[in-house]
């Protein structure tokens, strides 16, 4: 059952809280916040605490500043840790209007908005991440370098891996934050890792990736580490991912699952399948945001680059792993941890319901490694590719109207202004790579 307004109270009062933090995203998903003396919470409650809105990234003009925070008391949590020796205490909002409408520039509210459209449907959609991230040694002055703490490898323990403390304390406060966690490893590049958490319903889980997130640089910098989710901070190894494992349910039943199917996969999960196969070259823009993530999107790092699907081969961009029953889904395996998680799922949500609603068929799964297939056998085989940057990821999502429908017609122009400008600022850098190239041969 979903708490109350008193219920919220209560633990507040019970355990001691002083502060609250009102937690919101801005378009881009970095995370925002108001925080205010446990006095105030009753108010916050009630949705009668105001912001300016446009110190927001991509939210309003200064003319129609004044935005209204709404809390939703389910996301109550108290930090596993003191702030200035007090107690302090969360809680994840949505961003309205003053007339108390929903705001249309609020990830959190367009993800509602596209959960909305597959209740109406009969669906109800689960979503599992698998979120990967850096560990590196900070400078004297608390600047982060790219120097690891450790020289390990996939799976490795102690002590090769010396930020399995860190790990472990990010686990526990995790837990005491409410996560149910299913494991944490090291990753295959040095310094990386990966804490994987029970799936959940979509909005839940966007809340929970924000938290993820949050916890682990907090915990991180209690190490004197610096935790990153940029998608390739270092040349030559292994970027950081977040593959998104998905399913549709029809009550307490699995929705991709049919015992007499093919593969034991329902009509409604090649469909849905289907849909992220048709739409995915503009999701990519979303999934992808980052300049950055198309330096994890290439050949020979374990990143999907070809547009294809299978239930044996890591190589395409969505895999069916091979568990049936209940624990059947898709897990699309390009997005990073750069990525709006409210946005994300949406327009992953939007896209497979496109392929339900208008019943587009995939095309026949890819069971060898695209990677050592030629050009010409993947173009006989129909296999597209990826966007291989992001100026060719938001162009192909200017052409995708039921991605831009997804998104809403405020978030779209934003975050497409913010990402052309992003590009072109990107394209005008002399790097050293060039003068490396060029300096002294010509």
């Amino acid at each position: 059952m979903p708490l109350s307004k008193q219920e919220v109270l209560k633990i507040a009062e019970e355990e001691g809280v002083e502060f609250v933090h009102l937690q919101f995203t801005d378009i881009f998903g970095i995370l925002k916040n108001v925080a205010i003396p446990v006095e105030q919470l009753g108010k916050a409650l009630d949705g009668d605490l105001m912001f300016d809105g446009s110190s927001i990234e991509g939210f309003v003009r200064i003319e129609e500043s004044d935005m209204r925070l709404f809390p939703d008391p389910d996301t109550f949590a108290v930090f596993p840790w003191k702030i200035n020796g007090g107690t302090v205490a969360r809680l994840i909002c949505d961003v309205y209007n003053p007339d108390g409408t929903p705001f249309h520039g609020c990830p959190r509210v367009t993800l509602k908005r596209v959960i909305e459209e597959a209740k109406e449907m009969g669906y109800s959609m689960n979503v599992g991440p698998e979120a990967e991230f850096f560990l590196f040694k900070t400078a004297e002055d608390g600047t982060p370098t790219l120097n690891t703490n450790d020289q390990a490898g996939y799976f490795d323990l102690s002590p090769v891996d010396r930020g399995e403390q860190a790990r472990r304390d990010m686990v526990l406060a995790l837990k005491n934050m409410g996560f149910e966690i299913e494991a944490s490893h090291h990753e295959v590049a040095p310094g990386q890792h990966e804490i994987d958490f029970k799936y959940a319903d979509a909005l839940k889980t966007a809340d929970n990736i924000v938290t993820f997130k949050f916890v682990v640089r907090v915990i991180a910098q209690q190490h004197g580490l610096h935790a990153t989710f940029m998608p390739k901070p270092i040349l030559g190894i292994n970027g950081s991912g977040m593959h998104m494992n998905q399913s549709l349910f029809r009550g307490e039943e699995n929705a991709f699952f049919d015992p007499n199917g093919e593969r034991q996969l329902s009509k409604t999960a090649y469909y849905y399948l289907g849909g992220l196969i048709k739409h995915a070259k503009a999701v990519s823009a979303i999934v992808s945001p980052t300049v950055n993530s198309y330096k994890r999107l290439v050949p020979g790092y374990e990143a999907p680059v070809y547009i294809a699907w299978s239930c044996r081969n890591r190589s395409p961009l969505i895999r069916v792993p091979e568990r049936r029953g209940i624990g059947t889904r898709l897990e699309l395996r390009n997005p990073d941890p750069s990525c709006n998680p409210y946005l994300a799922i949406a327009v992953m949500l939007k896209a497979g319901l496109d392929g339900i609603k208008n019943k587009i068929e995939p095309p026949p799964p890819v069971d060898t490694n695209i990677y050592e297939l030629s050009e010409e056998v993947r173009k006989q085989q129909g296999i597209e590719s990826l966007p291989e940057n992001l100026n060719e990821a938001i162009n192909e999502l200017s052409k995708d109207e039921v991605i831009k429908e997804a998104l809403g017609e405020h978030i779209y122009k934003r975050f497409m202004e913010a990402k052309k400008i992003e590009w072109n600022s990107y394209r005008m850098q002399v790097t050293p790579w060039e003068l490396q190239q060029y300096l002294t041969k010509f």
